[in-house]
């Protein structure tokens, strides 16, 4: 609509959490690759599909893939709700969009970084950074509601 066009800073926070959802979406795929590859079915009816019952099983690096994905789930979503709000408080347009880029830099290099399995401490130091606007809009957000609470 015209009105969200006219606010710059939730459509900075639109693209950014497009592009982490897309993110999403890729590890989801990976993962079912990988599974693919190493035949390590999570359903019985896809082992049988696949080979037999002996593929239903786990397997180390289709376990990577679901952490990594569980990973985002417990910081991109929180991330949504918390950008979503900021994003109605009125900050500076630059502000909020370094904010938003920090957050989907930092989620990238986090996934790249537990896929890859680089090394130590490269993907803790993607989700420290990654959390930092985080907490600085969650801060906002409650600075800007405690005097209705």
């Amino acid at each position: 609509s015209p009105k969200m066009m006219e606010n710059k800073v939730f459509l900075s926070f639109t693209f950014y959490s497009t592009i982490l959802i897309l993110k999403m979406y890729v590890v989801a795929i990976i993962t079912g690759q990988v599974r693919l590859r190493k035949k390590a079915f999570a359903n019985p009816e896809d082992a049988l599909r696949n080979g037999g019952l002996q593929f239903y099983r786990q397997d180390p690096d289709v376990e990577r893939c679901r952490r990594a994905h569980r990973n985002d789930m417990e910081n991109i979503f929180p991330f949504l709700f918390l950008g979503a709000i900021y994003s109605l408080l009125d900050p500076s347009p630059t502000v909020a969009r370094i904010h938003f880029l920090i957050f989907c830099v930092g989620r990238i290099v986090h996934t790249i970084a537990y896929l890859l399995q680089l090394r130590a401490p490269t993907r803790s130091v993607a989700y420290s950074v990654a959390q930092l606007p985080c907490f600085s809009m969650a801060l906002q957000i409650l600075l800007a509601t405690t005097p209705y609470w």
